[in-house]
């Protein structure tokens, strides 16, 4: 039986690798291409957001069953935003005692549906062994314990020590490692308490190297994703120091080829980057300022209250908006966003359809689940209007619908606009710009996602080791397939 160590390179893109090989400054990555396979095309699920789709990752399901639905969104039941750490700025705002609540308590412990597995879960049914190094999403079956360091448990109404369930082996930064007698691993604040490349990579390291390795080990690599952000997709300075890591890791079995012998190395990015136009051109659409004068906005940080109309929760490139009152129809609200062609789609539930408008355009498109039109996922539509505002390509003789510029539109905006309770609609923005409320980040000149854009929904995926082949590429599909490969 095989053994999987899964490295979630978070943002990284197959232009990157591709441009790195073609320079010859990845052998790591070329090393594992030419060894294995090699996909560019994988769709990840919406709104592109790491927490989202690793919960679509790890559960083989989408947000309408996992319940995870974006990086930020509205409680309708607890009546606030929750927020799983979009930046400081924003966090403050909100409160540090609800993003902490929210990230490390309420996620793994009550936000992610208790209706879907995780692999985690799955695999201790089948008496394997798994973990995770550094995942934000974790839950599992059996129990640990996070230790809060004093100045973050005194100031707030973190406890010391915090129950959670995980995997066999678990790792959180500095709130959980088993290795911080050993003193070899980065986990102070200046190394982001720990989650950080070099931390994932000595973990893995000693884990080969005492033969501990679980069955399944998913390895979080968060440090290329800042930088993007920052200096856009095009950057290439983590990307090369990633390729490196990997090496180190692989070189921990003895040799590269060993490495291969030994488990089946899994490299997948998690969103792609859009670029965001510089400053002098108006990439930042604030959407809080879309809608004053029109609606009684939220005002960020403040309570809901009776006079509260509409909320606004930013993912970067996607925002939910919220509608507390009847007094308006969303497509008011789309008529007074749609003029702006900064903005890209909007979309929202209708007694059982879902509306879909192109803003700078006067044309809509109208749809619903089960039907006689079939995708390349064999999921059924019916489709009302024009399909070309989701760039549809529609086979009416042989009943087929193709995908364009959104992959796999249909069934991933079906799944946000179901993933909680509430009235809300999707807002996304066109490549080039990004979405703000408040003082929620922004990346002027640099790169986002959240959006439904190709460039941010299609993503790299390296398997080496192995010559099964996945039957699909999607993200929520690949579950099945890990389990397939530990079965042998």
């Amino acid at each position: 039986m095989s053994k999987i160590i899964f490295v979630c390179v978070d943002s990284i893109m197959s232009q990157s690798i591709d441009k790195g090989i073609e320079q010859n400054k990845l052998p790591t990555f070329q090393f594992l291409i030419e060894q294995g396979q090699y996909y560019k095309n994988v769709v990840n699920s919406f709104p592109t957001m790491s927490v989202s789709i690793d919960s679509s990752l790890l559960t083989g399901a989408f947000p309408d069953e996992h319940r995870v639905p974006g990086l930020v969104w509205y409680s309708k039941q607890d009546k606030k935003i929750i927020n799983y750490g979009t930046g400081f700025l924003e966090i403050c705002r909100h409160g540090i005692n609800q993003f902490l609540s929210d990230a490390l308590i309420h996620l793994n412990g009550k936000h992610l549906s208790p209706q879907v597995l995780t692999i985690h879960e799955e695999m201790t049914h089948m008496g394997l062994k798994s973990g995770s190094i550094n995942g934000l999403v974790y839950r599992g079956s059996s129990d640990h314990q996070l230790t809060f360091p004093f100045w973050i448990h005194m100031p707030t109404i973190l406890p010391k020590k915090l129950k959670v369930k995980g995997p066999d082996l678990l790792t959180y930064g500095a709130f959980l490692n088993p290795l911080k007698n050993a003193g070899i691993l980065p986990d102070s604040l200046p190394s982001r308490l720990g989650f950080n490349n070099i931390y994932a990579v000595e973990m893995v390291k000693h884990l080969i190297q005492n033969n501990q390795l679980p069955d399944f080990l998913y390895v979080y690599f968060p440090d290329l994703d800042s930088k993007l952000h920052k200096k856009g997709p095009s950057d290439m300075e983590v990307v090369i120091r990633t390729d490196e890591q990997l090496q180190s890791l692989l070189q921990a079995f003895g040799s590269r080829e060993e490495a291969l012998k030994k488990a089946v190395i899994i490299v997948m990015g998690d969103n792609g980057m859009a670029h965001v136009l510089p400053a002098n051109q108006q990439p930042v659409i604030d959407l809080g300022k879309s809608l004053k004068g029109k609606y009684n906005v939220l005002r960020p940080g403040s309570a809901v209250t009776d006079q509260t109309e509409i909320i606004l929760a930013i993912n970067d490139r996607m925002a939910y908006l919220y509608k507390l009152t009847p007094q308006y129809s969303f497509e008011q609200i789309a008529n007074t966003l749609k003029d702006d062609q900064r903005f890209d789609i909007l979309a929202w539930k209708d007694n059982g359809w879902i509306r879909v408008v192109r803003a700078g355009s006067s044309k809509e498109f109208t749809y619903r689940s089960q039907g006689e039109l079939v995708d390349i996922y064999k999921q059924s539509w019916t489709i009302a209007n024009d399909p070309e505002v989701l760039d549809l390509q529609i086979d009416a003789q042989k009943k087929t619908l193709g995908y364009g510029q959104y992959p796999d539109a249909l069934q991933r905006l079906y799944s946000a606009l179901n993933s909680h309770d509430g009235d809300f609609m999707v807002v996304t923005a066109k490549p080039g710009y990004e979405l703000k409320y408040g003082s929620s980040p922004t990346h002027k000149g640099g790169a986002g996602h959240g959006g439904i854009s190709r460039v941010e929904s299609l993503i790299p995926l390296i398997i080496a080791g192995t010559d099964r082949k996945p039957e699909s590429l999607r993200v929520v599909d690949l579950k099945p397939y890990f389990l397939q490969i530990l079965q042998g």
